[in-house]
């Protein structure tokens, strides 16, 4: 499939979902950075933004990067409405064929899922390297599907936090996993719907 179905596939979730006003950030960001000095950080597949507005009320300067425009677009406008707007970059990309320049003390990958050709692998391994030394790499997967995902698979297969660190191929002399887990937590939905899903 191409970059032009990704779009307007992306495009149409986001396009179909009203805007939340205060966008949420996900739980294990919250868990992972509180504590940590603020710097710079990347946010792969920003979504709604509630990471992004939520790191930059801390003092991170946030680039927030989306395939979706309409995504990036939407965020840029909360930034500014939130006075954040110097503080947070939203920005479009493919990361199949882009990546952002820059050096950052945090990487942030949530749910970063596609039904699109996509070598997650190498886009994570690419965002290590990214990371000034010292920094984290932050990726949290679907463990489980929410009953309001856009992809209802029943055979969708979800790998383990291990696996995941493993296909990033880095050197074990320069990296340490710090956390690989598959926590459960209550999640809110669409209309406050709840389930219990797995990260």
């Amino acid at each position: 499939m191409s970059t032009t179905d990704a779009v307007t596939f992306w495009d149409g979730v986001y396009a179909a979902r009203p805007a939340p006003d205060a966008p949420r950030p996900n739980v294990r960001l919250v868990e992972t950075v509180t504590g940590l000095p603020p710097g710079d950080a990347l946010d792969l597949g920003c979504g709604s933004g509630g990471d992004a507005l939520w790191l930059a009320r801390r003092g991170w300067r946030v680039t927030a990067v989306d395939i979706s425009g309409v995504a990036a677009e939407r965020l840029a406008g909360h930034a500014r409405t939130h006075g954040l707007g110097d503080l947070v970059d939203a920005v479009r990309h493919d990361l199949r064929d882009s990546f952002p320049e820059g050096r950052f003390d945090l990487v942030s990958a949530h749910y970063l899922h596609t039904p699109f050709d996509l070598d997650r692998a190498s886009v994570l391994r690419g965002a290590a390297h990214a990371l000034r030394p010292g920094g984290r790499l932050l990726v949290v997967d679907h463990g489980s599907t929410a009953p309001w995902s856009w992809d209802q698979d029943p055979d969708a297969r979800h790998p383990a936090p291990q696996e995941v660190a493993a296909d990033l191929a880095l050197d074990p002399a320069t990296w340490r996993v710090e956390r690989a887990e598959a926590p459960r937590r209550t999640a809110t939905g669409p209309g406050g719907r709840t389930a219990e899903v797995v990260d």
